[in-house]
């Protein structure tokens, strides 16, 4: 229950929490980015994605899909995703966040993603980390998703 509350306010923070060190990835189009911490180290830098020591511990990833409108989730697509309630952050014309995967043990990942509108059409993220990353920080690399900078 705390951590859904604590994601709910985070998810109402302005996207200008993210720290002033930390590193743009931009997805191979260069139409949207996210922000992660400065030890994080870019695939390439045409791959749209950052890994934490590796893959097996943590790995941001930003693509856009030109041409997508973005909308809310209806509930009928929660359904059919599986998406409960709890794990449902932020679902509105601004941002859609959940959690796709629980970690249930210390080698078994969370899953966040994540979407917001661009010019025309959607921005995406998706972060797998290990439970050692702090929730904070994948958080913050959520909520630094927007289109690209002109």
């Amino acid at each position: 229950m705390f951590a859904a509350v604590l994601l709910s306010l985070l998810a109402s923070i302005p996207v200008e929490i993210t720290p002033a060190d930390w590193k743009i990835v931009k997805d191979p189009r260069g139409l949207c980015q996210i922000a992660v911490p400065a030890d994080w180290d870019e695939i390439s830098e045409a791959a749209g994605a950052a890994v934490f020591h590796d893959t097996s511990t943590a790995v941001a990833v930003v693509t856009s899909q030109p041409g997508q409108a973005f909308k809310p989730l209806s509930e009928s697509l929660q359904r059919l995703l599986a998406i409960p309630k709890a794990a449902l952050f932020e679902n509105t014309p601004r941002r859609i966040f959940f959690q796709d995967k629980v970690s249930k043990r210390s080698g078994d990942p969370n899953v966040y993603d994540s979407s917001v509108p661009a010019k025309s059409g959607t921005c995406s993220c998706h972060v797998v980390a290990l439970p050692s990353i702090p929730q904070d920080t994948t958080n913050k690399i959520i909520l630094s998703l927007q289109p690209a900078a002109e």
